[in-house]
């Protein structure tokens, strides 16, 4: 290793928008964690690219011991990066702000919403009013990461997109006391799911695995998707499946 020019990112001043990552045309900058992060050193040339794209200033380039810019390592990193989804981060090596982890059961018992009032409803005819059961965030499987506080020791519910609409009682039956993942069998990528999934499974301590998906026959591949998932992972953990009617009904 050689002192050398490379790019250093402070991540006080990061606020993961993203806009440095296209900029870096060796793929050397990813969003891992809602914060902009150099990958590895040997992806950066050091000349700077990226820095006015920067909305914060958060990018300079100082001089440090660093390995060397790699042209062969560059090309083969963009070639795994286009055929090979990370389960690591977003499909798209991108995440915005609004995908940073959050323990939402650990800030409502001691963060500032610990009193936040109970939302109501009323359409004249029928008043309901309860608090919302989501403990994390975010939600969707293309950008949940494969570790995070809120899986462990957790019971997890795998949730196909429309179940929260159809099912009226989601948010107490299903969802409460678990944390959440959902995504679309029919127009998501199967294999990614089953790829990061199975990582989920590995990495952390999940008690049990709910599956809830809708009557419609393509919305049953999210149950192969987690089976396969769980079979890949190695773990023995309790599976449980539930199935939602378009009408709104629960069928077991």
């Amino acid at each position: 290793m050689a002192i050398r020019k490379i790019v250093h990112i402070d991540e006080e001043k990061c606020n993961g928008c993203g806009l440095c990552v296209p900029a870096c045309a060796e793929g050397a900058i990813q969003i891992i964690d809602g914060k902009a992060r150099l990958v590895s050193d040997k992806y950066c040339d050091g000349l700077g690219a990226c820095l006015g794209e920067c909305p914060r200033g958060a990018i300079t380039i100082i001089e440090r011991e660093a390995e060397e810019f790699d042209e062969e390592a560059v090309k083969e990193h963009l070639a795994r990066s286009k055929s090979e989804p990370s389960v690591h981060t977003h499909h798209h090596g991108f995440s915005c702000p609004g995908s940073r982890v959050i323990d939402l059961k650990h800030e409502s018992e001691t963060g500032e919403n610990a009193k936040a009032p109970t939302k109501a409803f009323s359409d004249g005819e029928v008043f309901l009013s309860i608090r919302s059961q989501l403990s994390n965030w975010p939600v969707q499987l293309m950008l949940v990461p494969v570790e995070a506080p809120y899986f462990e020791g957790t019971d997890l519910l795998v949730t196909a997109d429309c179940v929260p609409f159809a099912y009226p009682n989601y948010h107490l039956e299903l969802l409460k006391g678990k944390s959440v993942v959902i995504g679309c069998p029919k127009l998501d990528d199967g294999n990614y799911y089953v790829k990061k999934l199975a990582e989920i499974f590995k990495r952390n301590d999940i008690k049990s695995v709910t599956v809830a998906h809708m009557e419609v026959p393509c919305c049953y591949g999210l149950v192969k998707i987690v089976e396969e998932a769980l079979n890949l992972s190695g773990k023995d953990i309790p599976l449980n499946v539930v199935e939602i009617g378009i009408k709104g009904d629960r069928k077991n």
